[in-house]
Parts: C-alpha cells; structure tokens; sequence
C-alpha cells in the first residue's frame, strides 16, 4: 500500500511540475526573445535555429523542474519513513 501511495502521489506532483515548468518557460522566453509565445515546430514563420532553441530552454526547464520535485518528494519520504524511495 505504502509504494502505490508514493506512486499516486508522484504522478499528481508530476502534473503540477509540468504547468509549473509550462509557465517558468513561457516568462523565460517571453524575457528572452519579447515574444509572448514560443515557436511551434510545424509553424512557417520560423526557422530550424528558433525552434531548437525554443525546445532546448523548454527542455531543460522542465528537466529541472521534474528533478526539484522528484528530490524533493525523495527527501520528504526519508525524513517521513527513514528510507529512501526506490524504483
């Protein structure tokens, strides 16, 4: 029971990381470029280079913000168990 509480409760911090990740990368790249929306990848108005980038930033905010959040729980766990979640 205990490890399908840490899952449930891995997947719902999960979902608040991703529209939190969302909305640091849009003020990231509305700072960076001052446009209010990222490029698409299918859009024509923009070229090979924008959309990379665009995907690289977004990329890697959310790989911090996903990392943050898993230690985080990771940590709260031990402290709350004295063990350590494992996969």
């Amino acid at each position: 029971m205990n490890k399908l509480a840490v899952r449930g409760a891995s997947a719902l911090s999960g979902m608040i990381g991703g529209a939190v990740a969302g909305l640091v990368f849009k003020q990231v790249w509305k700072l960076a470029s001052g446009e209010d929306e990222a490029p698409q990848a299918n859009s024509p108005d923009y070229g090979w280079g924008e959309v990379l980038v665009a995907a690289a930033i977004q990329g890697a905010i959310f790989a911090a913000v996903k990392a943050a959040i898993d230690r985080a729980g990771a940590e709260a766990y031990h402290r709350s168990t004295g063990e350590w979640v494992k996969d």
